[in-house]
């Protein structure tokens, strides 16, 4: 169980735990259009949805995951959390999810499988949890255009090596950057994340910063604390 001020995460069922990069895309994740419908593409542990609950006033959160012991527990912590009404998870692919779209969502969330290696383990659903062939980027960018309203914001974590790739991918689906902010883990270490959000309107103020997380073991940045001192307990 991971504690968090105002809401507990179970994670025994999950094959990808709660981390920094889920943590990072539910503090970060652009909500200063008040949006009223948030989707979380890959639930995992529910733990964006959980922390965009707590953060926005949006009265429908749904989730969508694939693995069916995923989806049981990000119910389970749903209906644990202070905002069980506001919360709901499907247990559906996204090709499944877009056959027949019924709502625009004004804050698209995704924190999607990354790795493209060719190798894979043992545990298939940790596979599904971590390999981009169970949601190819192109897939993740159609849908953001599908299901996105007309001022709604889409919200992503990546490597920071696929970040030019990704941007070139949401250009074609008229989706443009808007906000991007490179996340190192320590002062002398190199960039390894991208955190990244689009809208329909293209814009040449984009906002780009950069993130460090800690100036040392378990000494974290004024700026990491600033970020996410809502949710961890001892920040």
């Amino acid at each position: 169980m991971f504690q968090f001020k105002q809401f507990s995460v179970a994670q025994d069922r999950c094959a990808m735990k709660v981390g920094t990069d889920g943590v990072l895309l539910g503090a970060w994740a652009p909500i200063y259009h008040n949006p009223f419908s948030v989707l979380d593409i890959g639930a995992g542990t529910g733990i964006i949805a959980l922390m965009l609950a707590q953060r926005t006033h949006a009265e429908q959160i749904d989730t969508l995951e694939i693995d069916e012991e995923a989806y049981e527990q990000a119910v389970d912590n749903f209906e644990n959390s202070p905002w069980g009404d506001r919360l709901f998870c499907f247990h559906a692919g996204l090709d499944e999810f877009i056959e027949e779209p019924e709502d625009e969502y004004d804050l698209i969330v995704s924190n999607p499988p990354f790795y493209s290696e060719d190798y894979k383990t043992e545990n298939e659903q940790r596979d599904l949890a971590r390999f981009q062939d169970a949601m190819p980027f192109e897939e993740l960018v159609e849908a953001a255009d599908l299901l996105l309203s007309e001022n709604g914001i889409f919200a992503v974590i990546l490597p920071f090596k696929e970040e030019a790739n990704f941007i070139r991918l949401a250009k074609e689906s008229e989706l443009y950057p808007l906000k991007i902010t490179r996340v190192k883990g320590t002062p002398t270490s190199s960039v390894k994340r991208s955190l990244l959000a689009f809208s329909r309107n293209e814009t040449s103020d984009i906002e780009i910063d950069e993130l460090t997380i800690e100036i040392d073991r378990h000494v974290y940045t004024p700026e990491y604390i600033e970020l996410t001192k809502e949710f961890y307990l001892k920040m």
